[in-house]
C-alpha cells in the first residue's frame, strides 16, 4: 500500500505529463547556475504519464460534506464487526477528525497563519479536503491531507500500491477496482531546530472478485509517523520515540521494536547510504490481525501525533540561529526530496494512477539545497546527524 505523504489518493488524470520545476526549491548562490536551471527546465519523467485509472474527474465543492462515502459505504460491513458502521466509515471519521485536531494545533502553534482549504468530490463517491499553510510565522509550509477514493487502477498501480514491482503472478493481471481512504500530512518548520515531521495513515481495499484476473478481494491497513530533525536534542527524539511506543504497546509489545526497524528500513536513501531521519514507526500492507484491532491501532497512532511533536515545536520554534544552521537544514532537505521522489511508494503509486500532482508534491518543502561533495567536520552537531542517519541507534 502507498506511503508517505505524496498523498495519491488524491487522484485526477492528468492530461499531459506533469513538470516538477526545481527552481524554488534551490536557493543556489551563483547566478551562473540560475541561468542554468532557468534554460534548462527539468522533467523527471522520460515518457508522458497518462492515468489508465477508472475514476471520475473531481468536482470542487464550496463546503466540506458530511461524508465522502458512497451510502452503501455507510452501513455495516460485510466483516464480523457488530458496529453500525463500517470500517470505511469509521475510518474516514477517525482521519477527518485528526485533520481537524492536527490543523488547530499547527495554527496556535503558528500564532497568525490559517490553513488554504481546498475541497473536492466526485459524482459517484469520494472525494477530499487539501489543508496547506505556507510562509507562517513558524511554518515554512504544513499541509494535512484527508482523501477518500473509488476507482479502478491499472494492475502495475496495484504492484505499486503492493510493493510487487516485478509482477510474479503468472497470470495476466487485469484492472482492480479499489477503495483508499487516508490522511496524509509533512510539516516543515522555518527553524532549523524544529524537526520536520511526516505522519500518514490509510486503509485500502481491492474489491475484484476472486474468480475475476488481478487481484482478490482484501484489505490492509498502513501508515505511520517519523521525525526529520537538521539537528539533534535527545530530549526531543527519546520523547518523539515514547510516544510511538506507548501508542504500540497498548496493541501489541511487539509493535514498536518491529516497526520501528521497518521503519528506518523503509526510509533508506539508497545511493545516499542514509536514511532521511531519525525514524518512528511505519508499517504497511498490516492485515495479518483483527481488522478491529488495526482499525484501533491506526486511530490510536493518530491521536498521539499532536502529543508526540507539539511539545518539541514549542522549545524549538524560537531558538536563535545563523545563516550557517539554516544552510544545513535545506542540505537535509534535500535529502527528504530525494527520498520522496525517487523512493516513496506513495509517489510511485500517485502517479502510476493518473495522481493529482499538487497533492503528491505536497510533502516538498518551499526550499531546500544541494552543494556538491558537502561533507560536514568530523564531531560537528551536523556530522551527529549524518551519523545518525547512517547509523540508526535505538532511542528508548
Amino acid at each position: 500500500m502507498p506511503s508517505a505523504l505524496s498523498s495519491p489518493l488524491l487522484l485526477q488524470p492528468p492530461i499531459t505529463a506533469p513538470t516538477l520545476n526545481l527552481s524554488p526549491l534551490l536557493p543556489l548562490r551563483t547566478l551562473a547556475t540560475r541561468r542554468r536551471i532557468a534554460t534548462r527546465p527539468f522533467s523527471p519523467f522520460a515518457v508522458p504519464i497518462r492515468a489508465t485509472v477508472a475514476i471520475e474527474k473531481e468536482t470542487p465543492e464550496n463546503e466540506r460534506p458530511e461524508t465522502f462515502l458512497r451510502s452503501s459505504d455507510d452501513v455495516l460491513s460485510s466483516s464480523s464487526s457488530s458496529s453500525p458502521l463500517s470500517v470505511r466509515a469509521r475510518f474516514e471519521k477517525m482521519i477527518r477528525e485528526t485533520q481537524d485536531e492536527v490543523c488547530a494545533a499547527i495554527e496556535v502553534a503558528d500564532g497568525g497563519g490559517s490553513f488554504k482549504e481546498d475541497v473536492w468530490s466526485r459524482p459517484g463517491g469520494g472525494g477530499g479536503i487539501s489543508r496547506v499553510l505556507q510562509d507562517g510565522a513558524v511554518w515554512e509550509k504544513a499541509g494535512v491531507n484527508v482523501s477518500v477514493v473509488y476507482g479502478v487502477m491499472p494492475p502495475e498501480a496495484y504492484r505499486a500500491a503492493k510493493g510487487d514491482v516485478g509482477g510474479n503472478s503468472g497470470a495476466k493481471a487485469g484492472p482492480v477496482p479499489f477503495f483508499a481512504a487516508g490522511i496524509s500530512s509533512v510539516l516543515h518548520p522555518k527553524n532549523p531546530f524544529a524537526p520536520t515531521l511526516h505522519f500518514n495513515y490509510r486503509y485500502f481495499e481491492t474489491d475484484a472478485p476472486k474468480d475475476a484476473p488481478g487481484a482478490p478481494r482484501q484489505w490492509w491497513f498502513g501508515g505511520g509517523t517519523d521525525l526529520t530533525p537538521a539537528y539533534i536534542f535527545e530530549e526531543d527524539v527519546k520523547h518523539f520515540h515514547t510516544v510511538q511506543k506507548q501508542a504500540c504497546d497498548k496493541f501489541d509489545p511487539s509493535f514498536y521494536p518491529r516497526f520501528k526497524k521497518w521503519c528506518d528500513d523503509y526510509f533508506f536513501i539508497k545511493h545516499r547510504g542514509e536514511r532521511r531521519g531519525l525514524g518512528g514507526i511505519f508499517f504497511d500492507d498490516l492485515n495479518d490481525y483483527d481488522q478491529e484491532m488495526l482499525l484501533g491501532f491506526s486511530t490510536e497512532c493518530s491521536k498521539s501525533v499532536i502529543r508526540a511533536y507539539m511539545p518539541i515545536i514549542e522549545r524549538r520554534k524560537d531558538t536563535p540561529f545563523t545563516e550557517e544552521h539554516k544552510a544545513w537544514q535545506q542540505l537535509r532537505r534535500g535529502r527528504y526530496v530525494e527520498f520522496n521522489l525517487v523512493y516513496d511508494r506513495g509517489t510511485t503509486f500517485g502517479l502510476k494512477t493518473g495522481g493529482r500532482i499538487e497533492s503528491i508534491l505536497v510533502s516538498l518543502p518551499l526550499t531546500a539545497r544541494w552543494e556538491y561533495d558537502h561533507k560536514p567536520e568530523e564531531g560537528s552537531e551536523e556530522w551527529k546527524l549524518l551519523d545518525a542517519c547512517i547509523n540508526p541507534k535505538e532511542w528508548i
